[in-house]
């Protein structure tokens, strides 16, 4: 039984939106103003990051209009690289980032839930467990109910972010002077260009999660046009709120004031808000993750069930729920590993260990495009700039990557070789079971066609 196409664009923006936009607009922007120490470059970062969002959501828009299967990074790879690398991926996801990042926003949610409750302790695990499974009980039930509470969610957020820049106008709770100077920058700050480095890379990791959207190309309707349209339009919004809320936060506290990413958040609350601003602030931050959890768990487990269909992962989990519609074991999946890493506390430690090589395969999988160009040119979706705009992304992506290197090359190297491993389990248990049919499509022939050849 295929998944069924479900999703418009309006569906599809609200999750790229409502899966980016969660705690990290509200901790980054400290940390990036205070090693820039000038409200111009911070506002040349935030244009840089988006830039490149940008170009890479056109380039994964075509990926998908090529490949519009449930899986969107998976298919990609095995598209361009073959079954290994895209069962490296996979088991990247499946085994350490997707639920280490999932239980690292419920750990974050349940924090601001017990401050603004007043609950501390073992509660705040099970908060975070509770939430957890209560999203993926959700996305089971359908897609189409899980996509609408999403959509209501972001525009939630969106609300209580512009309410925020809006009361900062009208009750004039800032100071004009707090971007003067507008370009220099102020004593104490890092010099450029290394104050950029961690700039960028706090910029990279908020705009972080806009191409897991592309994993539900397999539920959209009319995806050629859909996805590319949706992710172009998601990135643009996203970058527009994320200088907009910063701009609002340096208006209401000046920059010699910011120490950390939550007194920022609290002095920016208690500046509108008065006492109170704290428990305001962790409600809106609350809002926030709670959409990015859902999104996370409505897109990610796709890439187990595409897994599951081309036989490299067991083969019940491309099974769809015969009543509801959706990949309900690959969303168990996700949401058990992720209620584990919960309980066991260490997940921080885990994530750290494979952002390089998260990394990594975004670039990997946007340069495989023009390997698939080159087997297959029409497409009924181009990137717009072909070829600059996949170069200008990668060599981003190359900069950032040296960045991550440079700054621990032992973590760095240790996750690669981590996600090596997983060589030897596909030679092993996957590889003789692998098909080349993969179950749910309905518009790939001609990508068939090149996998076979290739």
């Amino acid at each position: 039984m295929p998944l069924r196409r479900q999703l418009g664009l309006l569906a599809v923006t609200a999750l790229v939106v409502g899966e980016v936009i969660a705690i990290g607009i509200f901790l980054t922007p400290a940390g990036m103003a205070r090693s820039l120490g000038s409200p111009f470059w911070l506002l040349i970062v935030w244009l840089l990051m988006g830039f490149m969002a940008l170009s890479g959501a056109l380039c994964y828009g075509e990926l998908a209009a090529r490949a519009p299967e449930a899986g969107g990074g998976y298919i990609y790879l095995r598209e361009a690289y073959g079954p290994v690398v895209a069962f490296l991926y996979g088991w990247k996801c499946m085994l350490v980032m997707d639920p280490g990042i999932t239980a690292a926003l419920a750990v974050g949610l349940a924090s601001y839930v017990g401050y603004a409750v007043g609950v501390a302790g073992a509660s705040l695990k099970l908060i975070a467990i509770a939430t957890v499974l209560l999203l993926a009980a959700i996305n089971v039930a359908g897609l189409r109910f899980g996509s609408g509470l999403m959509q209501w969610l972001t525009a939630l957020k969106l609300g209580a972010l512009g309410l925020i820049a809006v009361l900062a106008l009208v009750m004039q709770a800032g100071q004009w002077s707090n971007f003067v100077p507008l370009v220099a920058q102020r004593a104490g700050s890092d010099p450029l260009p290394g104050a950029l480095a961690p700039a960028l890379v706090g910029a990279f990791f908020a705009f972080g999660g806009w191409w897991e959207i592309s994993k539900l190309a397999g539920e959209a309707r009319d995806p050629a046009r859909t996805v590319p349209r949706a992710l172009a339009l998601g990135v643009a919004i996203i970058t527009a709120i994320y200088i907009l809320t910063s701009a609002v936060f340096l208006y209401l506290v000046p920059l010699d004031r910011v120490t950390s990413g939550e007194t920022f958040a609290a002095q920016a609350g208690e500046a509108l808000f008065g006492p109170a601003g704290g428990r305001v602030f962790a409600g809106i931050v609350i809002l926030a993750v709670l959409g990015s959890l859902l999104g996370l768990l409505m897109a990610l487990p796709r890439v187990y069930y595409a897994m599951a269909s081309d036989g490299v992962f067991f083969k019940a989990v491309a099974a769809v729920h015969p009543r509801f519609g959706t990949p309900a074991r690959a969303i168990a999946i996700q949401a058990g590993i992720a209620s584990l890493y919960v309980a066991l506390g260490t997940f921080n430690q885990i994530i750290a260990y494979f952002v390089f090589v998260t990394v990594l395969f975004v670039g990997l999988t946007v340069a495989g495009l023009f390997r698939i160009r080159r087997r297959a040119p029409a497409a009924s979706y181009s990137t717009w700039g072909y070829p600059i705009t996949p170069v200008l992304f990668l060599v981003l992506v190359v900069v950032l990557l040296f960045l991550l290197a440079g700054h621990n090359p032992g973590r760095a190297a240790l996750g690669v070789g981590i996600v090596a491993l997983g060589v030897p389990v596909y030679l092993l248990v996957f590889r003789r079971s692998r098909t080349l049919e993969p179950v749910g499509s309905d518009d790939v022939d001609s990508h068939r066609s090149a996998h076979r050849s290739g």
